[in-house]
């Protein structure tokens, strides 16, 4: 890793427990609070230790993006979990063969950045 990527990610690690620090729950009940800055520390350290021995420079690129959307889509909306999506359907196509594995790119495809993770962890 980079002097200058590592100074990012440790920058946006930095700011995560920043934004945790502030973070006030859309009710404003003190209980939501608490429950949602242990959620924003937990994920992030989940998310940056997992992602510690990453040395690839493109993926490292890739969990910087999604961690700059997950940023702006938290403080945007208030709220510290990752957006619902609602992807296509699998439609008609057996559980096998070229109908399917197209289905399956497609849906890969679709899903937005800042739940590239998400799944990983869930």
């Amino acid at each position: 890793m980079t002097p200058v990527t590592r100074q990012e990610v440790l920058g946006l690690y930095r700011k995560i427990f920043q934004i945790a620090k502030k973070w006030q729950s859309a009710s404003g009940q003190m209980e939501e609070t608490i429950k949602e800055k242990e959620y924003i520390i937990s994920e992030a350290k989940t998310l940056f230790r997992k992602n510690r021995n990453v040395t690839d420079p493109k993926l490292i690129k890739q969990c910087l993006e999604e961690c700059e959307a997950r940023i702006e889509i938290g403080l945007h909306y208030n709220i510290p979990y990752p957006r619902p999506i609602h992807l296509p359907p699998m439609g008609l196509a057996s559980k096998q063969g070229r109908a399917f594995r197209h289905q399956e790119k497609l849906r890969k495809l679709s899903k937005p950045i800042y739940l590239k993770s998400h799944d990983d962890i869930s």
